[in-house]
């Protein structure tokens, strides 16, 4: 058993030896290892730095995108808001249209005057078809009649309720009557 307690420890001391020789590189294998860490290193940085650009420039568009929809959706609700006093001014017309009362219909009329102005400050353009051809894009045709002598179809004769538009948009169609 001695034989075998003195093959082992020499055993382990030269498994140390061996270990300890291939621990030890030399100083041009651990340039090398220090320059592939360095060239990882680097890679990682660059990917990190590419990665970092990418989520910023994503969260630029996402500001963006976020304060055109809050600013989209602000004109919308004033175009609502805008769009539900037509039935007013409407009325205010009809009124004037059958007051006999002058003094009465001379306030109606500044009235809606007043509300006309409104209307004008935000930009809202009333849609008057009467004499132009039929376009569906800004009227609704809610009845024909037929065309005069003289007159071609498809001819807007007459406005039962007016339109509006704020440039582009629409904000309510024209009632018309068309000749057929």
């Amino acid at each position: 058993m001695a034989e075998n307690e003195v093959m082992t420890e020499e055993t382990v001391e030269e498994k140390t030896e061996k270990k300890t020789k291939k621990a030890k590189p030399t100083k041009s294998e651990e340039l090398e290892r220090v320059k592939a860490e360095l060239a990882a290193a680097q890679a990682e940085a660059e990917e990190n730095k590419r990665k970092w650009y990418a989520v910023a420039a994503e969260y630029e568009n996402y500001r963006r995108r976020t304060t055109s929809q809050a600013a989209q959706r602000y004109a919308d609700g004033r175009n609502d808001v805008v769009a539900s006093l037509f039935p007013v001014g409407d009325n205010l017309a009809r009124a004037i249209a059958v007051c006999s009362d002058e003094n009465t219909k001379k306030g109606l009329e500044m009235v809606l005057q007043s509300f006309y102005k409104v209307l004008e400050n935000e930009g809202v353009e009333e849609i008057n078809p009467v004499g132009q051809p039929f376009d569906a894009s800004v009227a609704e045709a809610i009845m024909a009649m037929p065309a005069q002598d003289g007159e071609e179809g498809g001819i807007v004769k007459m406005v039962h309720e007016k339109g509006y538009k704020k440039g582009d948009k629409i904000l309510r169609y024209a009632k018309v009557i068309v000749t057929q």
